[in-house]
């Protein structure tokens, strides 16, 4: 019987390796090694977004709670979104001792969304409550559609 080399089964063998591994160093590590925001697997884009538009505008909702509003960042260069801060790790007085399990991720963190129209960057608003930064972002008056009257000869 021949067997077939699959080179995608290889590469997802050496990815669970890798996985594995990681999972190894975060168990014997603690809560200060939080693979959550490392590459890889565990990896996921932070802050979670949801992203809606109308006529007039974008909004983006970017879910973020434990989040310290004063460390939140909102940019905007042409029609790319970028959101960054720092998610606060457990308090200083808590005793390694104490800490039972830590599974909520903590550091600092950089999402960049790519917008779907041009938009006008001077009228950008950024609310943070209750755990959840909505940023509102106008539309440029450039990439609204214009009514085109045709006229009948």
């Amino acid at each position: 019987m021949v067997s077939t080399w699959h080179p995608w089964r290889e590469i997802e063998a050496l990815r669970r390796d890798i996985d594995r591994a990681f999972n190894h160093v975060s168990q014997s590590n603690g809560p200060s090694f939080r693979s959550a925001f490392l590459p890889g697997r565990a990896s996921r884009q932070y802050p979670l977004v949801n992203l809606s538009e109308d006529r007039d505008h974008i909004y983006v909702e970017a879910l973020a709670p434990g989040v310290d509003p004063a460390s939140i960042d909102v940019a905007v260069v042409r029609n790319v979104l970028t959101i960054s801060g720092e998610k606060r790790r457990l308090p200083e007085e808590l005793k390694r001792e104490s800490i039972h399990r830590s599974e909520r991720a903590a550091g600092k963190f950089v999402r960049s969304i790519e917008l779907p129209i041009e938009i006008d960057s001077d009228q950008v608003k950024a609310e943070y409550k209750h755990g959840l930064l909505m940023v509102t972002l106008p539309t440029a008056a450039a990439a609204k559609p214009k009514q085109i009257n045709v006229s009948v000869a």
